[in-house]
């Protein structure tokens, strides 16, 4: 029972850290591109570690993407399977379902974040 419940953990810390991206980065960069620089400036004065999390966010991507590695081998592993009784195989397979889609999801909100933080600012516009 308790092999379910550890992917679970990693699928809720891995889909929080992705978010930490897409907060720290995408988001204000993509208001700032769209005329919304009062409401990035807004965010920063209501939420000062805001500006802290952007400062480090070499860190933020790096430690992420880290974690959706990690997630995705504990999932994909080889040699990993359910238990044979039949209600909590059932379980497993519910859960590594899910685990699968977080691994996905995450891994989009990671390119997501990844391409407007460090893509997007070094292209120019002519």
């Amino acid at each position: 029972m308790e092999q379910s419940s550890q992917p679970k953990t990693w699928s809720w810390l891995l889909l929080f850290t992705t978010s930490g991206t897409l907060i720290c980065c995408a988001i204000p960069i993509t208001l700032v591109s769209l005329g919304m620089g009062a409401t990035v400036a807004s965010m920063a004065a209501t939420a000062p570690w805001l500006v802290a999390l952007s400062m480090h966010k070499g860190w933020v991507f790096g430690l992420s993407v880290g974690l959706i590695a990690l997630s995705a081998w504990s999932v994909y592993r080889p040699g990993r399977a359910c238990p044979i009784d039949p209600e909590v195989a059932a379980a497993c397979a519910r859960a590594d379902k899910w685990n699968r889609r977080f691994i996905w999801f995450s891994a989009v909100m990671w390119s997501i974040g990844f391409l407007a933080a460090f893509a997007l600012p070094g292209l120019q516009f002519d």
